[in-house]
C-alpha cells in the first residue's frame, strides 16, 4: 500500500472545507472494516484512507501547521499501514462511563497474547505495538498487526472464506465472524 506523503495532506485550513464530506466517506469505508468483539472491545482495520483521516483530524484538533510536525504524524501513521503480507488494525477497549476505568482495563491485562484472526483454517495471532501494555497496565487503544502467510492471503482473497476475530483471554472470551464485505475489503489491502 502506497505510504502517505506530505503532498497528500490538506492541512487544517483546506481540510475544514472538506471535512464533512471526507468524514461521511470514511464512515462508509469503516462500516466494512469495524468489528465489535463482545461488549468491551472493537477493532478497526486500517487502510490508507482511514489513516489519512486520522492524520487530518489530529492536525485540525491540535492546530499543527509546521511541515516537520506534520511529517512526524505522517511517519507515525505510515507504520500502521497494511503491507503486501499483513493487515493492520486499531483495537479499542471501551469502558462504560459508570465503570471504574482502571479496574476494567486491569481485567484485560495480557490481552496482547489473546487476539487471533482466523482466515478460513488459518489462525493468525495478533502482534501488538510495544509499549502500550505491561504486566501491570494496558492502554485502552492498541495497534495490532496480522502477518498472513501465502495460504491465508489466498484464502482471504477467496469469496466466502470465513473470517473471524477471537479473543481467548481468561477474563474475556468472544469470537465474531466478519461479513464477506469485510473479507473483500481486507483482501483489497493486500492486493
Amino acid at each position: 500500500m502506497k505510504p502517505i506523503a506530505l503532498s497528500d495532506i490538506k492541512g487544517p485550513a483546506i481540510y475544514a472545507g472538506i471535512r464533512d464530506d471526507f468524514r461521511r466517506r470514511i464512515i462508509e469505508i469503516k462500516r466494512h472494516r469495524r468489528l465489535e468483539i463482545g461488549d468491551r472491545v472493537s477493532l478497526v482495520f486500517e487502510n490508507r484512507h482511514t489513516l489519512l483521516f486520522q492524520i487530518e483530524e489530529i492536525l485540525r484538533v491540535e492546530g499543527i501547521r509546521e511541515r516537520d510536525k506534520i511529517q512526524e504524524e505522517i511517519d507515525a501513521y505510515n507504520q500502521l499501514l497494511p503491507t503486501e503480507g499483513s493487515l493492520s488494525a486499531t483495537l479499542f477497549i471501551e469502558v462504560p462511563a459508570d465503570a471504574d476505568a482502571r479496574a476494567e482495563l486491569d481485567r484485560l491485562i495480557g490481552l496482547d497474547e489473546h487476539l487471533v484472526l482466523h482466515v478460513g483454517p488459518h489462525p493468525i495471532r495478533a502482534e501488538f505495538e510495544e509499549g502500550r501494555s505491561t504486566d501491570e497496565r494496558i492502554s485502552a487503544v492498541q495497534y495490532t498487526r496480522y502477518r498472513l502467510p501465502p495460504e491465508a492471503r489466498e484464502a482471504l482473497a477467496t469469496p466466502g472464506t470465513p473470517v473471524e476475530m477471537e479473543i481467548d483471554h481468561p477474563q474475556y472470551r468472544h469470537r465474531v465472524r466478519a461479513s464477506d464485505e469485510m473479507r473483500a475489503s481486507l483482501a483489497a489491502d493486500l492486493g
